[in-house]
Order: C-alpha cells, then structure tokens, then sequence
C-alpha cells in the first residue's frame, strides 16, 4: 500500500457558488487525507466552475499553471454599480437602462480587446504593504492601485436581453472580469455589475474531466485517487 502523501497531479474540480477557493482546497485535504493541496487561480465565492488543484509534487508547478489564459462566461447587469463591481457588493448607485441597439452594447466589449491597463478594484487579494486590499476595503479605506497590463484574446455576447448581457471572454492572468463589467457599464453611461461568472477553462483544462463539489463530499482517496490528471499527462497537455 503506498503512503498517500505518495499521490500527486492535478484535479479538477467545478466549484459551487457561495464557497471561497480555499474552502474547495480544505474539502479536497479531507477527502484524499492530504495535506499538501494549493489551488490555482482564486475564484469570487459567487464564482462558479473550473478550479485547478494541485496535489503533492504538483504544488511545484503551481505557478505555470496560474499563469495560463482563461476563459470565462459571465453576466453584465446595467444600471446598479456596487461597491465589489458584482452582486455581491453594496448598492453605490442606480441609473435607469437606456435603451440600447446590440452595436451600441458591443462598443465598450470592441475596446477592451488585446493589451491594455485594468486596475484592480479596492476587494481584491492584492496586497498593499504585506495586506490584501479587501482588508482594508471594510475598514473603509481605499488605496492607489497600481494599473495592471492584461491581454482579452477575444469576447462574444451569448444573450442580450437588456440589463443584462451575458458574455464570454478568453483573458490572461490577473484579469478582473468583475473590472471589465464595471468598465462596460461606465462607458454606457448607466453602470453596471457583475451578476454572475463561471470559469470554464484554464490553459488546456477545461470542465470535462471535473468532479463536481458535490460528488467530491460523497467520494473518499480510492474513489478520487484515479481522477487525479497525473504529472506526465499535465505535461502533455501544456504541450510541454
């Protein structure tokens, strides 16, 4: 019987709502009985879908992996700005929705497309002087951000049925997609906010081979053991 700190690789995993990243990390540590699991590129507690772990020796290639492009679908809802640019934040403003042709909708997503300068909104786990940034957005408190260099490979609009947009967008790392819909709602004059989000795929991993949190509450190391993407395989499909 191998030890099993001897378990390494990749599993993904489909978050559910209203977790954080690390919750979805300590269940995966219970589950497998392993304590050596970090996962890649944090997603919102209202976020929903694909989430890297890396396992063992894959903790290594921690940092590869969360520097892959991703791609998301979202929802845009005009005419309420919060104060976390989602659904999650407090009421900042309300604007009525003016009516709007689907050219009109597309110009602010025609914009943000190849390299430009995102800053990073005030609830975010950047830090400033060793503390992330939404510590000090509940004091109340807000700080110069530092504008960051972020690529959009390309976007579509999925449905348009006024306030709300839904979207997808492939993006780098360090991409803000609740920044983007805060930005889509200032450039059409009326505010808007992020309503809903889902990651559905990073780098070459995508939502497939994902085991659900639910099915992961239900499953023990011999169950998950083989759902674990191994190392050699990871390599393969970074096409590295």
């Amino acid at each position: 019987m191998h030890s099993k700190e001897s378990v390494d690789g990749v599993l993904l995993v489909d978050k559910e709502p209203g977790m954080t990243s690390h919750d979805v990390v300590s269940l995966a540590r219970k589950r497998l009985g392993i304590k050596k699991i970090g996962h890649c590129g944090t997603l919102d507690p209202m976020a929903t879908g694909l989430l890297i772990l890396v396992i063992g020796r894959a903790t290594k290639i921690q940092d590869l992996l969360m520097s892959e492009d991703k791609e998301y679908e979202g929802t845009v809802t005009l005419g309420t700005t919060t104060d976390t640019q989602d659904k999650e934040g407090k009421i900042l403003e309300e604007k009525p929705v003016p009516e709007l042709t689907e050219a009109e909708v597309r110009a602010p997503f025609e914009t943000m497309q190849g390299d430009f300068y995102q800053t990073p909104p005030m609830v975010s786990a950047i830090k400033k002087d060793g503390v992330p940034l939404y510590k000090l957005a509940r004091q109340g408190k807000t700080v110069e951000r530092e504008p960051r260099l972020v690529h959009v490979f390309g976007y579509n609009i999925l449905r348009l049925a006024l306030p709300e947009i839904d979207f997808r967008v492939i993006c780098s790392k360090g991409f803000y997609v609740r920044t983007y819909a805060d930005e889509v709602g200032k450039e059409l004059g009326c505010g808007a906010h992020l309503s809903a989000l889902r990651r559905t795929r990073s780098g070459n991993f995508n939502l497939e081979r994902s085991v659900t949190v639910a099915a992961m509450r239900e499953l023990g190391p011999i169950e998950l053991g083989p759902m674990l993407i191994s190392l050699p395989e990871v390599s393969r499909l970074r096409g590295a």
